[in-house]
């Protein structure tokens, strides 16, 4: 039923506000990464993939529609189908993220994964790696954070089992998170 599931949005988002200084450290960790030239990686698994691919989207182009400033170098480690399959095909699905990392953070960068369950086995492995690079990382995670809980620098957990309400709170988040550091970064 429509109002169940609107409720049930509206009752996660409530939840989310004891989160909000966390969510803070995140808009002032992704301000600093970025006015100090440095980028951003992002991925997810599954239906976290694409809105991973679209977030990026917002800083590369633009978030809103009348705000028009330079693009910011937030990327996607979800690269083209050639490089999917070959890693998948040479090194194993689980390796996709962590191959495209590995070629192309530096130091001072940022990873930010999504995942509902936590447990997506290319999710924990670049998140592995991370930590051996010294790359900063943030995971916007669901339920009870599955096996990737406590693997990244900052874990954001939305408490719910519900994929859909949790993926709509990782969107609701993202956007948050990067309206707050576009107008810093653009002095808003």
């Amino acid at each position: 039923m429509l109002k169940n599931a609107i409720n049930e949005s509206i009752a996660l988002k409530r939840k989310i506000l004891a989160l909000d200084n966390k969510i803070q450290n995140i808009i002032d960790k992704i301000y600093i990464n970025l006015k100090s030239g440095n980028k951003i990686y992002i991925c997810g698994n599954g239906g976290s993939a694409a809105d991973a691919q679209h977030l990026a989207a917002e800083f590369l182009v633009r978030l809103r529609p009348k705000i028009n400033r330079k693009p910011f170098p937030v990327i996607s480690l979800l690269q083209d189908t050639s490089t999917i399959t070959a890693c998948a095909n040479d090194y194993g699905f689980e390796n996709i993220f962590s191959r495209n990392l590995a070629a192309l953070a530096s130091t001072g960068d940022i990873l930010f994964t999504l995942s509902t369950s936590g447990n997506s086995k290319n999710i924990i492995k670049v998140l592995k790696l991370a930590n051996t690079m010294g790359i900063f990382s943030i995971s916007f995670l669901g339920a009870k954070g599955g096996k990737a809980k406590g693997l990244a620098s900052i874990d954001l957990i939305i408490p719910s089992n519900n994929t859909a309400r949790i993926q709509e709170a990782h969107m609701f988040l993202g956007h948050h998170i990067f309206e707050m550091v576009e107008n810093k970064l653009i002095k808003l």
